[in-house]
Formats: C-alpha cells, structure tokens, sequence
C-alpha cells in the first residue's frame, strides 16, 4: 500500500463550514509581527497569512486543533469555540 502524504489525507476530510457564525475571532489590526508569524507558521490548515504586511484569516479549512489559541495568549485570537453540531471538520484518515 502506497503512503499517503498529508494532503492526500486531508483532501479525504469533509469540511462543513457556518459562514454565518465563525468559530475564531481574530483582531486582524494586531501589529507585533513576531507573533502575527507564529500563528502564519504554526497554522497547519495555512489559514493565517502575511503577506507584504497584510494579515489575513480565514477559518475555512480550519483543523480545529487550538494550536492558534494557544499560541496567542488572547492577544491575536480572541474567541476560539469548537463548531456547534455538525458543523467543522470530519475526519476520514489517520
């Protein structure tokens, strides 16, 4: 059996997103770079960016992992909730 890479495992994943009621809230004013670049890092969904001194975020495609959570302290990420129901991601493989 061939390994899979993580992207393969993760394109086997089903995302189910409420576009109306975001799971994180973000301050996208946040101007500390340093730590604007651990989250852009640590993020293994990518759904931090920085790019040419712009920070984005987008929680589609969120793992739900905590990982931003933890890394900001509250200084980044202000609200980070588990999705209600049956809505976030559900995993397939591994």
């Amino acid at each position: 059996m061939k390994k899979m890479s993580i992207d393969d495992k993760l394109a086997l994943d089903i995302f189910r997103t409420d576009e109306v009621n975001p799971h994180i809230i973000v301050d996208l004013d946040y101007k500390d770079e340093a730590e604007i670049r651990k989250l852009v890092l640590a993020c293994p969904a990518k759904c931090y960016k920085y790019e040419d001194g712009q920070f984005s975020f987008s929680y589609l495609g969120c793992l739900e992992c905590g990982t931003c959570r933890v890394l900001s302290k509250n200084k980044i990420v202000k609200e980070w909730n588990h999705p209600h129901g049956e809505i976030g991601v559900q995993y397939r493989q591994g």
